[in-house]
Formats: structure tokens, sequence, C-alpha cells
């Protein structure tokens, strides 16, 4: 399975009431369907998806296969602190026709799942029981857990587990992961400021939240470096560095649910207990985005 290209991880669209928003998600997938978009990412942390019930995670899978271009791969989130959830959803996702399943790092019990062991134990088993390939998914700046480069390039051996989502932002592991993985196993990474400097060390492609929102400006970033124009690369990274942060570690999925809104797309309010952004967040972000093309 190849993984190259620019995912992203959708986010969620709400009604005013805070109901899953179908008619808006038709809305975003068929403008993404226009793009050079390798795919989409279901119900992965942009998705809001530890706000989201079991079903609604089915009802959003069944909504985006049914909307998506036949070219998109579809990829499910289905991480949870457990193996037997997780692997329920991925095999649900799987029945859907998903291709792949992006799966977060357990951290509930720090104290227990900070060590190596327990964390190669828990993608290993739910890769062992799964019906689709999982790739890991690494966040520690919301996890507060960060999978060592060592664990990844040892679980790139199992045969069910093909990639890996780099979210730290940590270019040396990325290298590092590059390096001692095993031949053929994908690493892309989840940090839209550090994207070029990343494809030039190996990185197979990206999975961007800030890609909801700005989907030309990561597809050009791709572009330069598959067609060798370092300076266009360079350029485009240059950019799009201050929005993405803003939509990304700094106002995080509201913020880039009002960039959303600014470019075309239905971003709307977030689920409870996330709040819309300040007056003052709002103006920020209509500065940096007010020059990106959708």
């Amino acid at each position: 399975m190849k993984l190259q290209g620019i995912f992203p991880p959708i986010t969620t669209p709400f009604d005013a009431n805070g109901e899953v928003y179908p008619v808006k998600l038709r809305h975003n997938i068929e403008k993404w369907n226009r793009t050079g978009l390798a795919g989409y990412v279901v119900c992965g942390s942009t998705g809001e998806s530890v706000m989201l019930t079991a079903d609604e995670k089915y009802a959003l899978w069944e909504l985006v296969a049914q909307f998506a271009a036949p070219e998109k791969l579809l990829i499910a989130g289905t991480g949870m602190e457990s193996v037997r959830e997780t692997v329920c959803l991925t095999n649900r996702a799987a029945e859907m026709g998903y291709k792949a399943a992006m799966v977060r790092t357990p951290h509930y019990y720090k104290n227990l799942l900070n060590k190596p062991e327990a964390q190669m134990l828990y993608f290993r088993a739910a890769a062992d029981q799964s019906k689709i390939p999982l790739i890991i998914y690494n966040w520690p700046q919301a996890t507060g857990l960060d999978i060592a480069a060592e664990a990844v390039a040892a679980l790139s051996e199992h045969p069910n587990i093909v990639a890996v989502k780099e979210s730290s932002g940590n270019l040396e592991k990325v290298m590092q992961m590059i390096r001692e993985v095993k031949p053929g196993f994908q690493v892309l990474v989840g940090s839209a400021p550090t994207l070029w400097p990343s494809l030039l060390m190996g990185s197979c492609g990206a999975i961007l939240a800030f890609a909801n929102a700005a989907p030309f400006s990561t597809l050009a970033i791709w572009e330069a470096y598959r067609t060798r124009e370092e300076q266009a690369g360079r350029e485009w990274q240059d950019r799009v560095a201050r929005a993405a942060v803003l939509v990304t570690s700094r106002y995080g999925v509201p913020g880039l649910k009002y960039a959303m809104d600014l470019k075309g797309y239905y971003g709307g309010p977030p689920r409870l207990p996330l709040c819309v952004p300040s007056m003052e967040a709002k103006r920020e972000i209509e500065e940096a985005f007010r020059d990106l093309p959708e």
C-alpha cells in the first residue's frame, strides 16, 4: 500500500445543535475531490474523534465513503485505549471499504504505557487482529506520550503495520525513523511547518490538519518536492508557516474550522467543551490566510 502525497485528517462538521451535519460534510468532500489530495483520514484528532460516539464514527465513515471520489484513499482513525475497542472499530471501518486505520498511541495510564514494551504490545496485538493495515499515530503534544523511534523500527517488522504518522515536528526523530525502519515501511509527518524538510529527508507524504483549509498550499510543496523545484518548495513552506501554526498548535481545531469558513469550506462550530476562537484570534487567522489559495 502506497501512502504517498497529502492527506487531510478531515474535520467533523457540526450544526448549531452540535449534531453531525451531513450536507456540509458532502460540500467539503466534493470540494476536496477536485484537488490533488491523495485521500482522507476520517475520525482523526482533527475530526474531534474523542468527542464522537461510536455510532457517529460509523455514520461519518459511511458518508465519506459515499461522497469521496473513487481514486481517494480512505483511512479511518480508530485508535482507542484498549486493543479490543481499537480492533472493533478498525474492522468495522474495513467492512465499509477503508483501506487502512490510523491508530494513536494509548495514553490514559501514562505511568504504565510510557514504556516501549507496553506500546509495542498494544500495536502488535491490534495489528494481529485487524483486517486492514495499521498506521501508528504519534502526537505527544496531545497524548503526553512519545513512542520512541526504536519502538517504531521494531514495529515496522510486523506485516500488518505499514506506516507511522509522526506529528511531533521533531526532524531528528523523523530522520532516525527513516534510517531504522525496515525497507518499504512508510514515514509520514503531521507537521505542516516542517513539511518541506521532512520530505527532503525521505518522508513519503503527510497527514496535515492545515490541508483542510488550504490544500493547494500543501500540494504545492508536495509537487515542488516531486519535481525537484527547491526554490518553489522553500517559498511555499515560508508562506504557510505562520498560518499553519495558528490553526494547529495555537488555536487548534476551532481555529482551523474558522479558517475553513474563510476559504469556502464549512468549518462551523467545534463540539463542546471546545470554544470558537476569540475576535482577536479570528483577526490573526484572517490575516495569515488572506493571501493563501484554497
